[in-house]
């Protein structure tokens, strides 16, 4: 029995189909564009965003429905809709809300992160993909998608734990004395709210949510309470009021005299602290200019002029001259973390990161290894790594390096490059420097670490579209077949991965059956021991729509093997080798008669009834196309 799309007022009479998809488009558009995501949830909307950017070719072949489309095919539309209009919901609120409540929330934030998954997986399993004319490339895209979905699983790093006890400390009743203020700093920089422009941005980010509220209870009063301390470390003396107007004047910290204009930075408006000069002569404070520059932007925010270098000098007269005027003026400049404050490390770190990239092109081979292996470590740890990186030049060099002749600095190399990939911009930037021939290379003829690595590193890349299209026409997907065959199994896993994603391109599909691809694949089924049945029968999905794919695996003992899943493999495998070999039967009636004479009629009618969503619509068309051969004279 079909289950039933449960609607509500809203959606079951949603009208044009077309029109809901170009609003379904305005959505992803609108989530794309938020930039603020709050510190304590930024991976997880990053995450959200990047996989909701991923139904983009879905609305796109879905842009012009007709009129024939079934009130069945609307209902799922209207369904994808309010899981979509929910995940906007929540991504706002990550954008826009008050940063100290979404750090006091985070684990029932997370959890709605959660909800917001399930209701995704659930609408798109529920849409009508033939009758809506979704070719089977783009059904493995939000496949893939939705997998991803699935994986995402709830995570506590280890800067949320120090957050979290943090936060339990500022708001422990115990006693009355003020946390200690070095614990306040730390909070403050961990919550980004240590200038004028941020806590004027929570004050009224509080504000709403008081309105939200229905006025002020406890946990407001302890928000507008922490928010008071955190302005009273920033040098802002005044009382937090959610009632009337928030001005400028208000937040001011020089109410006597007027700062002259050429002591204030020109992005924050803020008299500055650390100021420094960059390629086009103008300065700036240090830590605004730093996220400008880290938010991938290349010009002087002042003039519009493209920036030669992202070099940043200290500009010490300037700094005399501001100090100078605050003495004779009776004013405190705004105050330093005494601790190393993360702006303070993020200096010192660009610092380092210029010093590494400079000697990846030092002619001491001792001294060029440290500074890969260094940017390795550096490139793993976290996004703003990554971009410090990329923004020093650091790609580039590396990518020359890739064709050093070291093993170990080629290992080094293709591994540092690895983890810059993860960063969308940065993969772009590989490609463009040539470096996935250099990568082939190494997968071909490097150390073993080196192959997987490798192989990971070309999964990463071909992310992007253009770069499947790359690696397929420098014959990359040869040797990652041969590492499917022949290497570690760490290194099989990661061909693996990286052999499905280049495989959603159609062309990629026939350089992989050309390459041998299928006996592999066979052996992996074979060989429980390796745990790569999902991995082995998701490909041979994407694959079996091949005729040429068809004909080789079309054999007796192969038919016997997808029986043998059918009846006693996970409820994963089950659904994938179900629809292989429904797509097998569909072009061969021969081989659902020889799945019938191996026994697999009952486990699939099993499945129909306590299978996934996915495997019973897939086993209810299987058993339709059995009655069907059964009856064929």
């Amino acid at each position: 029995m079909e289950r039933q799309i449960v609607t509500d007022s809203s959606s079951s009479n949603v009208g044009d189909g077309s029109e809901v998809v170009r609003e379904l488009m305005e959505v992803i558009e609108t989530v794309g564009s938020y930039a603020e995501f709050r510190r304590t949830q930024r991976k997880e909307c990053l995450n959200l965003v990047r996989r909701l950017k991923l139904l983009v070719p879905l609305l796109e072949e879905m842009r012009e429905l007709d009129e024939s489309v079934s009130g069945f095919a609307l209902d799922s539309l209207g369904n994808l809709r309010r899981a979509l209009l929910g995940a906007k919901k929540l991504l706002k609120n990550c954008n826009y809300g008050s940063k100290i409540y979404l750090a006091m929330e985070s684990e029932a934030v997370m959890c709605r992160f959660h909800a917001v998954y399930d209701k995704l997986n659930q609408a798109l399993d529920d849409l009508p993909y033939d009758e809506l004319g979704v070719p089977i490339e783009v059904k493995e895209q939000v496949e893939l998608m939705r997998m991803q979905l699935k994986r995402a699983k709830r995570r506590t790093d280890t800067q949320d734990m120090e957050l979290a006890m943090d936060m339990m400390v500022v708001f422990s009743k115990k006693d009355d004395r003020n946390a200690d203020s070095a614990i306040l700093e730390r909070l403050a920089n961990k919550l980004e709210l240590h200038t004028i422009a941020d806590l004027k941005a929570e004050t009224v980010a509080i504000r709403k949510l008081k309105n939200q509220r229905g006025g002020q209870n406890e946990s407001i009063q302890q928000i507008i309470d922490l928010l008071g301390k955190f302005k009273q470390i920033a040098g802002i003396d005044e009382t937090v009021s959610l009632d009337g107007p928030i001005s400028t004047r208000t937040l001011q910290r020089c109410q006597s005299s007027m700062v002259p204009n050429e002591f204030l930075c020109p992005i924050t408006l803020e008299i500055m602290t650390d100021p420094v000069i960059v390629a086009t002569g103008q300065t700036y404070e240090r830590e605004s200019i730093r996220k400008w520059l880290n938010s991938n932007h290349r010009t002087c925010p002042k003039t519009g002029q493209t920036l030669d270098h992202l070099s940043l000098a200290p500009n010490f007269a300037l700094r005399n001259l501001i100090r100078q005027w605050c003495e004779k003026n009776n004013v405190e400049l705004p105050k330093k973390d005494r601790y190393a404050s993360s702006d303070n490390y993020s200096a010192e770190l660009m610092e380092e990161i210029s010093s590494l990239v400079q000697d990846l092109s030092c002619s001491q081979r001792d001294v060029r290894r440290d500074a890969i292996v260094k940017i390795r470590m550096l490139s793993k740890e976290n996004p703003e790594n990554r971009i410090f990186i990329a923004n020093n030049g650091g790609i580039p060099r590396l990518v020359q390096l890739l064709s050093y002749p070291d093993s170990k600095i080629q290992e080094h190399t293709v591994t540092a490059l690895l983890n810059l990939s993860i960063d969308e911009t940065n993969k772009r930037l590989i490609a463009r420097e040539g470096a996935i021939p250099a990568i082939i290379e190494i997968l071909q003829n490097g150390t073993d670490e080196a192959r997987e690595n490798s192989a990971a590193a070309l999964f990463s890349l071909s992310m992007l579209d253009e770069n499947k299209v790359l690696v397929g026409n420098f014959n990359g997907i040869p040797p990652l077949v041969d590492l499917l065959q022949s290497g570690t199994v760490r290194g099989k896993k990661d061909a693996a991965t990286a052999l499905f994603n280049l495989s959603l391109n159609q062309a990629n599909k026939s350089r992989a059956i050309k390459a041998g691809i299928i006996p592999p694949l066979l052996h992996l089924l074979e060989d429980k021991n390796l745990g790569m049945i999902d991995e082995a029968l998701s490909i041979l999905l994407l694959l079996v729509s091949h005729p040429d794919a068809r004909n080789e695996i079309g054999r007796l003992s192969f038919i016997q093997t997808l029986v043998e899943i059918i009846r006693s493999g996970t409820p994963k495998n089950k659904e994938c080798a179900v629809s292989v070999l429904l797509e097998l039967g569909l072009n061969n009636s021969s081989l659902t008669l020889a799945a019938l004479q191996f026994g697999v009629y009952e486990p699939v009618r099993e499945i129909t009834i306590t299978g996934t969503n996915r495997a019973q619509r897939k086993a209810n068309s299987l058993l339709q196309h059995m009655s069907k051969c059964e009856h064929i004279p």
